[in-house]
């Protein structure tokens, strides 16, 4: 068999694990951080983590994919070695940076919705009380 099909063959199989292991560990891990960011909808936080789940996995494996090809031939077992570890360092990396991306941006609607909360006071104003002189 040749030496690039075997290389091939191990990018893929290591790259699809690592994809399913990080959206599974992100899916399971950010339900919490998702229901906090919604108010405590579950629904809605399960529906928007199955979504970006789904997403994850189109972007990552398209991704996968589309850098699979390479143009030189690999003679070696040095040369399988040095483009696997380019190949998955770059997944890695988009792995990475997707994770960060999601991270963010999730952050800052959870700080929005946590600013609006505040802005409202706990108890509706009741009355006015006069201001008192001299004090």
């Amino acid at each position: 068999m040749d030496r690039t099909v075997v290389a091939y063959v191990i990018y893929l199989l290591v790259s699809i694990a690592l994809t399913v292991w990080v959206a599974r560990t992100l899916s399971r891990n950010g339900r919490v951080f998702l229901a906090d960011v919604l108010h405590g909808n579950e629904k809605l936080a399960d529906a928007v983590n199955h979504l970006l789940v789904v997403g994850f996995y189109l972007v990552n494996l398209g991704f996968v994919a589309l850098y699979l090809g390479d143009e030189e031939t690999l003679t070696d077992t040095r040369g399988i070695f040095e483009a696997l570890s380019t190949k998955l360092g770059v997944v890695l990396l988009v792995l990475g940076v997707m994770h960060l991306g999601n991270v963010y941006v999730l952050n800052r609607i959870r700080r929005r919705g946590v600013m609006e909360r505040e802005q409202l006071p706990p108890v509706p104003p009741q009355g006015w009380a006069a201001p008192t002189a001299g004090v």
